[in-house]
This record gives structure tokens, C-alpha cells and sequence, in this order.
């Protein structure tokens, strides 16, 4: 018989399906490793060993997306015998985590943080139920070939001359990656209930931080926390929001997500995350099938969407010194060439099909094509560039020289020149709206 869609389904029946799913997540994650001691300080930049803590992966039961409980604030919290903050359900400000052994120590410093304790909801049993990957290994594009298709999503960075795929059907298993390109030390994020890829450098003034899966969401963001000082970021901001370092802001990272083949056609040379990450996974296979219907209700998400666009509308979000806006997939499908101007820049918004949804079918390599995006600066040596469509090629009037989804001219005149990019995301609606409400969106020509 055909199996019932997303749309077919009530609510009751969604939220089982994702409880199922997070199960099958979280029950793979809680395989039986070693808990190994947390550094008590930072380390300083210079002394960062480049061999990372192994993930702390607690076995045991754990609370899934049906049950999760809203964190509300309460009396103080107790302390364990050598002054730590001890959590549990009884106890706050936050409502705890119970782990295998009753209680979950936390040395976060919880009387500082930026938002209120109410936004802030449980999902995990433990932290890094959903273990991190902390000593990636790297394999050509030949060998990746062999398992990665073409049209399937991964996450592009390049630092100096190094560029890296991490491909989205590893990714939505661990949802973070601590890594060193080109000698820069980064996270790789992303979150499969935003469907948000975001990364950023680990360096925050002169020390290194290693991040982890905290088993919470806040507007059904990951909130990552760092191992060295237990405080806890959030995933689409790179903000601190609970701990020693609240306030705090990661610097971003030039990422983006885009199909296996165009990253090919853009960086010929370089490496693709290896599925040998330590973890016996169904690499491959979405855990979250059918959660990217664009007008379905997202899970965990307190209060309502904004409404200007449908909550899982897939957006190109820009943050570009005092202003954001948010391009939705839907104008760009028709559009695919976007020029504007924001916050006194000119950019222009490229948009190709050809890369596959990670949230749709049961297999990624089977999912519907939902394209990928580019935003770049239209100004390139002092030259404004006026861009069109030609056929399915991006070309520009002023010299006649045709550009790829990276940015790069692959042909005419400017063949071998990039264009300057923009920091962007392809996330969902609801997400990028509930920590940017003054965004304004782009409503078509």
C-alpha cells in the first residue's frame, strides 16, 4: 500500500513520525564509549593540542520529541560535592537531563545567560546523545564518488586555498563537525529541524573550543554547548546564551550548501568528509522523511511562525550589516537571477537546480530537487555587474562572461576571476524569522 504523506498527516501523527525519528537518531548515537575527563580551563590558542576530545556518547533511555519537557525556570540550582551545578528535574533554573546515573553534572554557569530560561526546550537525554565528529578524516573526490551522488547537499567551505565537502547525509547523523582548515580551527553545524548549515571559526580571542550536541533546542535550533567552559551557543547565531561566555559571538564562516557536482566543477582538488568517522551509521538514509513540506508545522517550536511566508519555506537569509532579508526558494525557482541592494551593497542572488533535499525521502539520493543558491557582491575591481540568464548560464552584460553557482567565471573575459561572497543560508522560514523578526522579504519583481 502507499505510504501516507506528510501533508496526509494529522498532527498527532507527525508528531509520532519525528519521535520515531529522533529515536532512531539518538539510539544510534548512544553506542557504549568511554567517558573521558573535560579540560577544566580553555586552552590557549597556542598550546591547542590538535588531537580533540573523544565524543561523550551516555547510554541509556533518553527523551524523545513526543515527550519533551519545556524547561522553566524554578528555584536555584543545588550543587554536587565539589560545588558543580548538578541538574535535574527537580531543580533549575533549567529543568535538567537525567543520565544514566540519575544526574548530569553541568559546570555551565547558569546565572548568566541572555535569553529567558522558557524559550529554551529539552530533546536529548544526555548531552551528545547525538555524538559530534572531533577527528574527521578526508578522502578525494574519486573515492567519494563511489558512495556520493551527484545531486546530493553538502555543506562547501573553503578557508585560503583548502576547500572541503561535508556532505549533509553524514551531517544530519552528528550536526557538528570540529575540524582545522587551512589552519583555522572551525565547527561545522547543521541542524536538520532549520535545515540550517552554518560554521564557524573555534578561535574566540586567543583560545580554541570544541562543541558538542547539548540535548537542547531554542526556537528548534540546535544550542550547541563547548566543552572547555560548558557554555551554550546557539547554532544559527553563533551566540552564547547561557554560561561564562553569554553574550559571546563565534565568528562566521564563508559555508554553503550546494550540489556534490557543482562543488566538484568548483574545487576539482579538494577533499570530501569520509563516512569513517567512528560511527556505525545508515549513512545515506534521512531520519527525518517528509519534514521539509514547506506548510507543515515545524516540531518544538513555541508559538507562531511568521507569517509572511510558509513555516519550512526554504529562504536564502542574508545578514549584511544593519538590514537582513529573505529571498524565498519559490521567487527563485522562477526568478534565478536576483539583483539588489542591501545595506548600501550591491549583490546578486544566483539560483540552480539541481541538488536534492536531505529531509525528504527515506533516501537522500532519492529526494526531490530543491536547488541551491549563491550570493554574491555584483562590484568586482570597482565595475558594477549587471547579471542575467542565458540559456541555463549566468552571464553578465558589461563583459559577456559566464559565471558557475560559486561565484566563478568559467568562461569569457573574466574566465578564471571570482566574484566577492556574501555570508547566506538556505534555511527554513520559521527559523530564520524567529531570531531575525525585522527581516524583510523579497517579493519578486
Amino acid at each position: 500500500s502507499k505510504r501516507p504523506s506528510w501533508c496526509s498527516m494529522n498532527t498527532s501523527s507527525r508528531i509520532t513520525v519525528l519521535a520515531l525519528a529522533t529515536i532512531v537518531v539518538l539510539a544510534a548515537a548512544c553506542g557504549t564509549v568511554e567517558r573521558q575527563a573535560l579540560p577544566s580551563q580553555p586552552t590557549p590558542l597556542a598550546e591547542q593540542s590538535t588531537t580533540l576530545p573523544a565524543p561523550i556518547a551516555d547510554a541509556g533511555s533518553f527523551t524523545t520529541f513526543a515527550d519533551a519537557s519545556l524547561l522553566m525556570p524554578t528555584e536555584a540550582a543545588s550543587t554536587g560535592l565539589d560545588g558543580d551545578v548538578v541538574l535535574s528535574r527537580a531543580s533549575g533554573p533549567f529543568v535538567g537531563i537525567l543520565a544514566d546515573d540519575d544526574q548530569q553534572v553541568w559546570k555551565t554557569d547558569f546565572s548568566k545567560r541572555t535569553v529567558p530560561p522558557e524559550e529554551i526546550q529539552q530533546v536529548g537525554r544526555t548531552r551528545d546523545s547525538i555524538p559530534t565528529i572531533d577527528s574527521p578524516k578526508f578522502i578525494a573526490i574519486n573515492n567519494a564518488d563511489e558512495w556520493l551522488g551527484d545531486r546530493e547537499p553538502v555543506i562547501v567551505l573553503k578557508v585560503g586555498s583548502e576547500a572541503r565537502a561535508y556532505p549533509i547525509q553524514i551531517m544530519i547523523w552528528h550536526e557538528i563537525v570540529n575540524d582545522t582548515v587551512g589552519g583555522v580551527p572551525v565547527v561545522v553545524t547543521f541542524c536538520p529541524l532549520c535545515n540550517s548549515a552554518v560554521t564557524f571559526d573555534r578561535g574566540l580571542d586567543g583560545v580554541v573550543y570544541d562543541f558538542g550536541v547539548s540535548g537542547f533546542l531554542r526556537h528548534s535550533d540546535l544550542i550547541m554547548w563547548d566543552r572547555q567552559t560548558e557554555t551554550w551557543w546557539q547554532q544559527l547565531t553563533g551566540e552564547a546564551i547561557v554560561g561564562q561566555l553569554s553574550g559571546e559571538h563565534l565568528t562566521l564562516r564563508l559555508s554553503s550548501i550546494l550540489s556534490y557536482a557543482d562543488f566538484k566543477a568548483a574545487h576539482p582538488s579538494a577533499t570530501v568528509l569520509s563516512r569513517e568517522t567512528g560511527f556505525d551509521r545508515p549513512y545515506g538514509d534521512n531520519p527525518y522523511v517528509g519534514y521539509d513540506d514547506a506548510d507543515s508545522p515545524p516540531h518544538l517550536f513555541q508559538g507562531d511562525p511568521d507569517g509572511r511566508l510558509m513555516p519550512k519555506e526554504r529562504v536564502v537569509a542574508i545578514n549584511l550589516g544593519k538590514e537582513t532579508l529573505a529571498l524565498p526558494f519559490s521567487i527563485l525557482e522562477q526568478e534565478r537571477v536576483v539583483e539588489h541592494r542591501l545595506s548600501e551593497q550591491d549583490i546578486v542572488v544566483f539560483y540552480k537546480p539541481g541538488t536534492q533535499s536531505a529531509l525528504d525521502a527515506e533516501s537522500i539520493s532519492q529526494s526531490r530537487d530543491v536547488g541551491a543558491t549563491g550570493v554574491f557582491s555584483s562590484v568586482l575591481d570597482g565595475q558594477k555587474l549587471t547579471f542575467g540568464l542565458s540559456g541555463d548560464r549566468f552571464t553578465d552584460g558589461e563583459t559577456g562572461s559566464t559565471w558557475n553557482i560559486s561565484g566563478q567565471a568559467i568562461d569569457g573575459p573574466m574566465l578564471g576571476r571570482s566574484l566577492t561572497p556574501i555570508p547566506h543560508g538556505n534555511h527554513f522560514w520559521f527559523a530564520w524569522a524567529a531570531f531575525y523578526p525585522e527581516t524583510k522579504v523579497y517579493a519578486g519583481r
